[in-house]
């Protein structure tokens, strides 16, 4: 099969800088080779990964809502 070049992106190697500061090379289609990623939330911050703070936001009454209509089913 004739391998079309135009339509794939490059694929190289660039370094991504984590929230703390830590440093790895990796390979992506991101930028160009050598760019530099530097992430914003990461598995070291983010509490879905660290167990954080965990707060369930009540919209309009709609868990309470909820929470009323099933309490006592468990």
């Amino acid at each position: 099969m004739k391998k079309n070049t135009d339509i794939h992106p490059d694929y190289h190697q660039i370094k991504v800088v984590m929230t703390d500061g830590t440093e790895f090379m990796t390979y992506s289609t991101y930028g160009e080779e050598g760019a530099t990623l530097a992430l914003d939330i990461d598995p070291s911050s983010h509490p879905a990964w660290t167990g954080g703070d965990t707060k369930l936001m009540d919209r309009a009454g709609r868990v309470s809502r909820f929470k009323k209509k099933f309490e006592g089913l468990f």
